[in-house]
């Protein structure tokens, strides 16, 4: 039997000697791919947990300025009301004052000879009942209740001549202008 020799070759061959650059390479470089790919996530994951933490201080805070707020919610809605109650009270009272210099106009506009029976006040209009003594008393009045800076129309109703005692009765119905309140412009 032939004896075979083995061959031992120290020179390397140069198509292997690429082959195992590039594989030490792509197994360096894939070493430093997957060390940076795993710090990136270990980073992303510590981020997260620093906002977990962040998130659960958040819901503690808003936790206890609600209860702060379910504290006061009691004393808030007593003030909004009497703040309410106590606009539409001076509201009510601007209006009730308009209302009453209104009257007093409306009365001093009369003349000597012009007697009131009904005097209604609306919210829009006012009603006027009233006894005249004589046809130029009852004009001059109604001139006046015309140019009156609070009334819009003026219309005569009813007029009655009562002979047995020289009275004429007259219904007067005045249309006023709109009362502006502050309550009603705010709403």
């Amino acid at each position: 039997m032939a004896k075979r020799f083995v061959s031992i070759n120290l020179v390397k061959d140069q198509k292997s000697d690429l082959f195992e650059r590039i594989i030490n390479w792509a197994l360096s470089v894939g070493r430093v791919l997957i060390i940076i790919t795993e710090l990136i996530a270990l980073g992303a994951f510590l981020w997260r947990f620093g906002l977990d933490q962040q998130l659960v201080d958040l819901h503690t805070k808003i936790k206890q300025k609600q209860a702060i707020v379910v504290a006061f919610k009691k004393q808030e809605d007593e003030y909004r009301n009497l703040q309410d109650r106590l606009s539409i009270a001076q509201n009510f009272s601007q209006i009730g004052a308009k209302k009453i210099q209104i009257y007093k106009d409306i009365l001093n506009l009369a003349e000597p000879g012009i007697n009131f029976t009904k005097v209604s006040l609306s919210s829009d209009s006012i009603a006027i009942e009233i006894n005249a003594d004589s046809v130029a008393a009852l004009s001059s009045f109604t001139n006046k209740l015309k140019t009156y800076e609070n009334i819009e129309s003026v219309s005569i109703g009813k007029i009655e001549t009562k002979t047995s005692s020289a009275i004429i009765v007259i219904n007067i119905t005045a249309k006023l202008k709109p009362i502006a309140s502050e309550y009603e412009d705010n709403n």
